[in-house]
Order: C-alpha cells, then sequence, then structure tokens
C-alpha cells in the first residue's frame, strides 16, 4: 500500500504557487486594527536627488550603478534611511542570488515602521517571501503576522503560503487552518493548492477519512484533473471501502485517466474482489498486450486467474501455458494440464501434464490419474491403463484410482482392445 500511495505525496512540490511560504495560523484573521491615519512623508531634497539618479538608471536595467549610488547615500533622517534601505533591497532581491542582502536591507526598512503605508506593505510582504526562499520559514511566519496585522488583508495566496510554511516546519497539524482560510479566501477562484496541503496533512497524520472528505470535494471542483480521480480511488482502499474504490477507478478509467501500471493492476484487482473477474482478464489482456503492465509471471498467473474464475477456461489455459514456458515450473504446467483437460483439449493436457512430471511436480499420483483419464477420452485404453496403475503406487489417490483400474480394463475389454 505505501507504494500504491507513494505517488500521493510527490503533488506537492509540483503544484504548489511559486513560493512555497508560511505564517502562524493565528496570526491570520486579524482584522485591521482602529490606529491614526498614517502620515505621507517624502525624502529630503539631497537623498531625493540621488534616489532620482538611482532610479534612472534602475529604469535603465542598470542595477549594479543603481546599487552603488544607493550605497554611498549617507542619509541622517529616518525616514530617509528606511526608505534607501527599502530601494535597496529591492536591488538586490531582483540581482539573484543576493536574498540574504536583501533581508538585510528590508528588515532596517520596516523596522521603524515609518515608510509610507504602500511601502511598508510591499516591503513587509516581500521580506516573508525571501524569509521563505531561504528557507528561513519561522521568521517568515513572523513576518506575514506582522503583514496581516499591519494591512488587515487576508487573501489566498498568503494563506496558502502560511500552510506551506508550516508543511515544510513538519507542523502538520497547523496546516489546517490556514488552508480553510485560504479555501475561503479564493472563493469562486477556486484554487487546488489549499487542498493539496490538506490531504497532505491527513495522510501523514493517518486521518485518511478527513482525507477521503477532502477529496471528494475537490473531485467535484476539478472534474477535469486526473489526479484527483486516481488518489480518491486509492485513498477508499486506505478506509477499505472497495465499492467506492472500484466505482471511481471504473469511472476514471472510462475517461482515459488511468496511465500507470499500478492503476491498471488495482482497477484489474478489484474487479476481481468484486466478483467480476472478466472485466479484470480482458482490462489486462488488453494492457499486457499493449506494454502497459509487464508481461511477467506475476501479471500472466493474475491474467491466468481472472480468465479462469471468469469460466474462460481455455484463455485461462492459454495463459498459464504462456507462464509456465516462461517460468518451467512444474506448478504451472499442472494448472494449464488440469485446465486444458477440463476444457476437454486432451492431447494437450497430456503434454502438458507429463511436462509437470518431468520438472518433478509432487503430485505425481493426481497427474498420472488426470494422464490416465485423458487417454481414456481418446479412447488411447493402453496408455490409461498403464498410467493408471502408475498413479495407485500414490496412497493419497490409491482409493479413487482403483475404481479406473477396473473401468478403463472393463471398457478396453468390451472394445477388443488389448492392455
Amino acid at each position: 500500500m505505501n507504494r500504491i500511495f507513494s505517488s500521493l505525496l510527490l503533488i506537492v512540490s509540483v503544484v504548489l504557487i511559486q513560493l512555497p511560504i508560511a505564517a502562524d495560523a493565528s496570526a491570520a484573521g486579524a482584522e485591521k486594527s482602529e490606529k491614526p491615519e498614517r502620515k505621507t512623508q517624502l525624502v529630503g531634497p539631497t537623498v531625493g536627488k540621488k534616489v532620482g539618479k538611482a532610479f534612472e538608471l534602475y529604469s535603465a536595467d542598470d542595477l549594479p550603478g543603481a546599487l552603488a549610488i544607493l550605497l554611498d547615500i549617507d542619509a541622517s533622517k529616518e525616514y530617509d534611511k528606511a526608505y534607501v534601505s527599502r530601494f535597496i533591497a529591492i536591488m538586490y532581491a531582483q540581482m539573484g542570488d543576493q536574498e540574504a542582502k536583501s533581508i538585510e536591507y528590508l528588515k532596517a526598512a520596516v523596522e521603524p515602521d515609518i515608510l509610507n503605508e504602500p511601502d511598508q506593505d510591499q516591503s513587509l510582504k516581500l521580506l516573508a517571501d525571501l524569509q521563505m526562499q531561504i528557507k528561513d520559514y519561522e521568521n517568515a511566519l513572523v513576518n506575514y503576522k506582522t503583514w496581516m496585522d499591519f494591512t488587515g488583508k487576508s487573501d489566498g495566496d498568503t494563506w496558502t503560503k502560511i500552510a506551506n510554511a508550516h508543511y515544510s516546519l513538519k507542523q502538520l497539524d497547523k496546516i489546517i487552518v490556514p488552508a480553510d482560510n485560504a479555501i475561503a479566501a479564493y472563493g469562486d477562484k477556486q484554487n487546488k493548492n489549499p487542498y493539496i496541503l490538506k490531504i497532505t496533512s491527513y495522510y501523514e497524520t493517518k486521518k485518511y477519512k478527513d482525507a477521503v472528505e477532502t477529496l471528494e470535494t475537490v473531485l467535484q471542483l476539478f472534474p477535469e484533473d486526473k489526479t484527483w480521480w486516481t488518489q480518491l480511488g486509492m485513498f477508499y482502499l486506505l478506509v477499505e471501502d472497495y465499492q467506492k474504490s472500484l466505482a471511481t477507478l471504473d469511472l476514471a478509467y472510462k475517461q482515459g485517466f488511468l496511465e500507470k501500471e499500478s492503476e491498471i493492476k488495482t482497477l484489474a484487482s478489484l474487479y476481481s474482489q468484486n466478483e467480476v473477474p472478466y472485466k479484470a482478464a480482458i482490462l489486462l489482456e488488453k494492457h499486457i498486450d499493449s506494454g502497459l503492465v509487464t508481461r511477467d509471471d506475476q501479471n500472466l498467473s493474475a491474467l491466468a486467474n481472472a480468465w479462469h474464475a471468469a469460466l474462460h477456461i481455455d484463455k485461462a489455459a492459454d495463459s498459464y501455458g504462456e507462464l509456465a514456458k516462461m517460468t518451467n515450473l512444474a506448478k504451472h504446467y499442472n494448472k494449464q494440464g488440469m485446465l486444458l483437460k477440463q476444457d476437454e483439449q486432451f492431447k494437450s493436457a497430456i503434454v502438458a501434464l507429463n511436462k509437470a512430471l518431468e520438472l518433478g511436480d509432487e503430485n505425481k499420483g493426481k497427474l498420472y490419474m488426470h494422464i490416465a483419464q485423458s487417454h481414456f477420452y481418446l479412447e488411447e485404453y493402453k496408455q490409461a491403463y498403464k498410467a493408471i496403475n502408475l498413479a495407485m503406487k500414490d496412497p493419497r489417490i490409491r482409493k479413487s484410482a482403483k475404481g479406473w483400474v477396473d473401468f478403463i480394463k472393463d471398457t478396453a475389454q468390451r472394445k477388443k482392445v488389448s492392455i
């Protein structure tokens, strides 16, 4: 089962939003507190001129030149220092591989809490995002809380980042609340990511029923995504709801969503378990022939068993014959021979049963008796009599074989055949 579900855990790294981010659930929800309107400030003339020159270079995509001017500014006023620090942080953030320096200057920019409201808002958010990029999850959580307290905002992306951060910190029990808040914040603009985080949390904490409920909801919202169909089918297996697992995977298959060998084999197994072996056999045969399901002894055995259960004896015999040739094992020749005899293919049955004997099958008495019966039905009484006498040597079937000895002898005499 671990293998069945191994696929489920890889989804988080593939579909989460671009920045894997987080924050403490208790922080989020905060409404904007009553506070005086923030005063708008401007940088001083001297600093403003230098910032203007830096901005010209920045606009011309000369980041190093702009950064050199900004780093050379020796501002004395607290607001000027915060403003210049913010600008420097933005430069470093856009240069790549400079997250640590960008974070350093952003901290200096936001700490005095004197930037104009939009700048403080954006700086706090950027600081948290950058801390997530360097995997400083705990400080990112702190700054997301600060951002939410400062702005009073609540959006789906931020809540998803919060939930994702808790996942990164292995705080699985703290994922659900921010994930639910993200779902609520997205509203009609549904997003898969918070659902993925919820399912991951429930799976890793073994709350499989909760995971199933979440997946049922997701499937209604995103029915076109094949991933949810297969995952829900597999989770139904975890809670041992085999009927729903079969119904879900069967519908997924009809829509062309099952593309992996393990998925096809799981569906075939469910068909067999739910007493529809013919569908299991048809499914396995199709995908073994196509190459999606490996043509190995395990899968051929499952195919043979399915045909046998479906009472397609000739097809079951063919599958066991292929399996016997592949493995050269006596037990498979034994099974093939029995099925061929049952299907009244007596000559072929004798060949297979003798091959089982040749390979050392332990049930010699039983095999000789079936060989004797096959010869008898072919009216080969001499060979039948010889085989039944060999069967008599096995004390386990001597009683039933004894009746055949007399029957073969009498039939041969009546038909005037010397044995």
